[in-house]
């Protein structure tokens, strides 16, 4: 159940959260919004407040807002979406995606605040026995301060003068009870991990950071992951890179382990779902906004608007290609999930 409603929430949040970045910004170009949808197909609900209709849909892969003129029925009405400036609707059409941009900022920064997140620490919690650390007399709450005469300030220096010491003797101080000692191990090569080891498993705090360096970390982590995603996308294109897609299932799937492993876990891939909505919706595909953008900038450089039949049929093609790559990506998820 947690993993059901755990889906339903994340889904939903990271769709209504799009798709009020082109409704809020319509209405404050004074656009006329004839409804605001999450998912497709007969709806589930429906609810007419003002001059727009809310509705919920029975597909839940999406949503949209429907703006005055943008089904080929244009009139003289200035509040339709085709009358207005170039500049508005290119804002309108953009703002979804920057929406989910700014979500996954908003989600990474109450992860790194607030909530708080798990790190490992240079503290044992744990010497595994039959391992080197054990043999080696290293136990619970002992403060792994040196290894060999490299002086470790936190777990991931500690992991690596670790790794990089294959089949080597080490030694290895630690701090117990105030008092230093220094342990001889040799490193042992982890079948499992694919890596040498010693044994130990770390002591975890939670870290919290002001509201001010979570704010920076969420912007900086919203960027890094952008610049991964267009550099990945990139290699694609250039084929040195997999095209690795995961579908609705695949995702649905993804959410369910973040929400049993806890909160700040679920945040932070509700984060990561969130900035690849939004960036997956610039790509120049049919049907996504990235399309529609490219049709304005033309629209720009011609000075002349596309026929909004033409435009229409476009994105209904590009619209019935996208759901048959979902239902193939849909297939390939679940195959994966029986063989795992």
């Amino acid at each position: 159940m947690t993993t059901v409603i755990a889906v339903i929430v994340v889904f939903g949040v990271l769709v209504a959260v799009h798709e009020l970045g082109h409704f809020f910004v319509a209405k404050s170009f004074g656009m006329r919004v004839n409804e605001y949808s999450l998912g497709f197909g007969p709806s589930l609900y429906k609810h007419k407040w003002g001059e727009t209709d809310y509705a919920v849909r029975i597909i839940p892969l999406g949503g949209y807002v429907r703006l005055a003129g943008m089904e080929g029925q244009k009139t003289d009405d200035p509040r339709e979406f085709p009358n207005r400036p170039l500049w508005q609707r290119f804002l309108v059409v953009l703002a979804g995606p920057i929406m989910n941009l700014v979500l996954a900022a908003v989600l990474y920064a109450v992860s790194f605040g607030p909530v708080g997140i798990p790190a490992a620490t240079t503290t044992v919690q744990q010497a595994l026995p039959h391992y080197p650390a054990y043999e080696a007399g290293i136990r619970h709450g002992d403060k792994i301060v040196k290894i060999d005469h490299t002086p470790i300030k936190n777990w991931e220096g500690l992991a690596s003068a670790i790794v990089t010491h294959k089949n080597q003797v080490i030694d290895v101080s630690v701090v117990r009870n105030g008092h230093h000692h220094t342990f001889r191990m040799r490193t042992r090569y982890d079948k499992s991990l694919h890596k040498y080891v010693v044994g130990i498993k770390p002591s975890v705090v939670t870290r919290h950071v002001n509201p001010f360096m979570a704010v920076k970390d969420g912007v900086i982590q919203t960027v890094q992951l952008t610049g991964s995603w267009f550099g990945a996308l990139f290699r694609l294109l250039e084929g040195k890179g997999p095209f690795d897609l995961t579908g609705p299932v695949g995702i649905a799937a993804l959410v369910g382990s973040a929400a049993q492993a806890g909160l700040v876990n679920l945040l932070l891939l509700s984060a990561a779902l969130s900035a690849n909505l939004g960036l997956f919706n610039v790509l120049p595909v049919p049907v996504l906004d990235g399309s529609r953008l490219l049709f304005l900038i033309i629209e720009g450089i011609r000075h002349k608007a596309m026929d909004p039949e033409r435009e229409n049929m476009i994105h209904f093609v590009g619209f019935v290609i996208l759901m048959a790559l979902v239902i193939v990506v849909t297939f390939h998820d679940v195959e994966h999930l029986f063989h795992a």
